[in-house]
């Protein structure tokens, strides 16, 4: 009897090996069997068997019967800016009688495997994505074939899926549009990852306000981070080291502006005297730092209770149209905030 040749943590790309097919392959014989030949299909099943990819007991010929499953991609579940999308989302979800799974791509590198063993076997009944990308490779036409999906919080037209989040670019225009009423002309942005749809809207919206007062673009006044606290204090201890250092910093999250307000007052800036800080998103911390932080505040709980009724819709036979679903934001007020004063 031949040997399984199991393999620790194993991927798609192990069971291209094993089966001497592209990945590409693989993932139209677990996705989209149709598209494949019986042989193929059979040969990369007996595969991902061999190299542990895909429990035996498992297979393609699960019985098709509804899970009440729904899967949640979370980009960080340590990032407390999805709480309150999750919360509206599983309040949704048990009042129709739905449970739901959380899968964090950030520190589970072999979740692309659990995430299609989900898939393939009928374990979940639909799935909804809080990032910009699906957790796993698969092309337009073999998604498709996926349960049904609705993406919150990111725009990402090239999946064409149906949408909830706010008008980003907006949202930022407004934000850095209320530190040039204050007065503040030397206005910095402390952005997120550059791959993110969202950081690139947030981005543009500040980009914008400045050029419609006139305001010069400066390039080092805009540094990035990756949405931890770390990241915010690291952001502004770089442009706080400026020949002229920015009087206000308009933050992509509440999380990097918490970071950079703490990078502040280790630096001996008053806040908001010395520095305004704005932030994005309204987490709760953000009511009780100190000073309080001024925001954009986001409608979390209702845009997760509004994607999850979307992909209730489908899962009740309805045609729901791709594309954005947009929710209304606010700018709250706080203590980071106030017009330039005099550096000590």
């Amino acid at each position: 009897m031949k040997p399984k040749k199991q393999v620790a943590n194993a991927t798609m790309k192990d069971v291209a090996v094993q089966a001497k097919v592209s990945t590409a392959t693989v993932s139209r014989a677990l996705m989209n069997p149709d598209k494949v030949s019986q042989s193929t299909r059979n040969r990369v099943e007996q595969a991902a068997i061999e190299v542990g990819y895909l429990p035996h007991s498992l297979g393609r010929n699960a019985k098709r019967n509804e899970s009440r499953t729904i899967l949640v991609i979370v980009p960080d579940i340590c990032d407390p800016f999805f709480s309150e999308i999750i919360r509206g989302i599983e309040v949704t979800a048990a009042d129709q009688g739905y449970l739901v799974l959380i899968g964090d791509c950030a520190h589970q590198n072999q979740q692309e495997k659990t995430f299609i063993d989900l898939i393939i076997t009928k374990q979940i009944d639909g799935m909804l994505l809080l990032g910009s990308r699906l957790p796993f490779d698969a092309s337009l036409e073999e998604q498709r074939n996926l349960p049904p999906m609705v993406m919150a919080n990111e725009f990402a037209p090239e999946l064409e899926l149906p949408t909830v989040h706010i008008d980003n670019l907006t949202a930022a225009f407004n934000a850095v549009y209320y530190l040039q009423q204050l007065g503040h002309e030397r206005i910095a942005c402390i952005a997120g990852p550059e791959e993110m749809p969202l950081c690139h809207y947030r981005l543009q919206g500040y980009v914008q306000a400045l050029r419609r007062t006139g305001m010069t673009v400066d390039p080092h006044y805009i540094a990035r981070g990756d949405f931890t606290f770390e990241a915010g204090a690291q952001a502004l201890a770089q442009l706080l080291s400026l020949p002229v250092p920015p009087t206000a910093v308009f933050c992509h999250s509440d999380v990097m502006a918490l970071g950079a307000l703490s990078q502040a007052k280790r630096s001996g800036l008053r806040i908001p005297e010395d520095l305004s800080i704005m932030g994005f998103d309204d987490i709760a911390l953000s009511q009780f730092c100190d000073p309080p932080l001024t925001t954009v505040q986001q409608p979390r709980f209702d845009i997760g209770r509004e994607a999850m009724l979307l992909l209730l819709d489908q899962l009740h036979g309805e045609i729901v149209s791709s594309g954005s679903r947009l929710l209304d934001c606010d700018l709250i007020e706080r203590g980071t905030t106030s017009a330039p004063g005099m550096r000590k």
